[in-house]
């Protein structure tokens, strides 16, 4: 293959409404505009990415188009002098894999405000075994700390904790020195959760049974939510006094029904998490504690990997809600 084409993971609209991926050469012209050009050595699989893979116009507008809402590799060309050739880097977020082509090809080109530099002492492929799952976990503790958590004010509950939000804040959290309740769908999935830190973990029915009233017992000092719905009810209903709820998913569902009174009577905070569009100075903070203080212990545990050609199994996966843990992209 010349250098002027390169192999790409591209979603097609067919017929009306119908959809289909393959394995494919598209050209470096094809690219958007941007500054930095960036060789891609791995990406990640995010829900955000199935769904364009399977033509959610919310997500993607046009097509054909190639997913990966997270890259890393390295600079091959760049108009800004902080990214020279070589140079290792990550892009996750912003609109990479949305409307702009993105990190399931063996290129990207994206403007360089997107661009954060590897940090030292993280592989390129460790940065997306974190990916956008990890920084959003990553972001949720930040916020949850500065809001006054500590790992002495009690239990703190993760729920969807075998998704890739999920299962990262369970391991962030250990790490940290929290005592992390697992709440998921997947009870067969204990033993993982167990194994990259859970002291605790319940079926998510639990939350979705627990009866619907203004609050509920006080039950711990702070929740990471993916899930939405009724399950984010139930634990916000039960989080003590002056505790906080982050709060990044909707895959149960994107309706908040509940009173009032546990904001106003225990004054509680609910953080959203919005790591798509978090300003890239903070990006870069957050990237930088995953090479340092908050460096996981359990990735190979998270990540398994798999290649272009075998990503729509994967996706479809996702899909059907059987993934567990976190799938890393090695696209070249």
């Amino acid at each position: 293959m010349d250098k002027k084409n390169f192999r790409a993971f591209i979603v097609s609209e067919i017929a009306q409404g119908v959809f289909q991926s393959r394995v494919g050469i598209r050209g470096i012209e094809s690219l958007p505009a941007g500054d930095v050009l960036i060789r891609v050595r791995y990406s990640s699989l995010n829900y955000k990415d199935a769904l364009s893979a399977r033509g959610h116009k919310g997500v993607t507008k046009r097509y054909p188009h190639t997913p990966g809402i997270d890259a890393a590799g390295e600079v091959v060309c760049s108009g800004d002098n902080r990214f020279a050739e070589g140079t290792r880097v990550i892009v996750t977020g912003f609109d990479l894999g949305m409307n702009t082509s993105g990190g399931f090809g063996e290129y990207i080109r994206v403007p360089s405000q997107w661009v954060v530099k590897l940090p030292d002492g993280m592989a390129v492929r460790e940065s997306m075994v974190y990916g956008t799952a990890g920084m959003t976990a990553g972001l949720s503790l930040m916020k949850l700390e500065r809001n006054g958590l500590t790992p002495n004010s009690g239990d703190i509950l993760v729920t969807g904790a075998s998704g890739g939000v999920g299962c990262m804040a369970v391991a962030l959290l250990a790490k940290r020195g929290y005592r992390v309740i697992a709440a998921t769908g997947k009870p067969e999935q204990s033993g993982f959760l167990h194994s990259i830190g859970a002291i605790e973990v319940i079926d998510r029915k639990e939350l979705e049974q627990m009866p619907v009233r203004a609050m509920l017992r006080e039950r711990w000092a702070g929740v990471i939510d993916s899930v939405g719905g009724r399950i984010l009810e139930a634990a916000i209903r039960a989080t003590k006094r002056e505790g906080s709820v982050t709060c990044c998913g909707l895959v149960a569902s994107h309706d908040l029904k509940m009173e009032i009174y546990p904001f106003i009577l225990r004054g509680i905070n609910v953080l959203g998490i919005s790591a798509n569009q978090t300003p890239i100075a903070v990006k870069e903070w957050i990237w930088h504690q995953f090479a340092g203080q908050w460096k996981c212990n359990f990735l190979d545990s998270i990540g398994k990997e798999c290649s272009l050609e075998q990503l729509e199994p994967c996706i479809d996966g996702m899909m059907r809600g059987k993934s567990i843990g976190r799938t890393v992209v090695k696209v070249s």
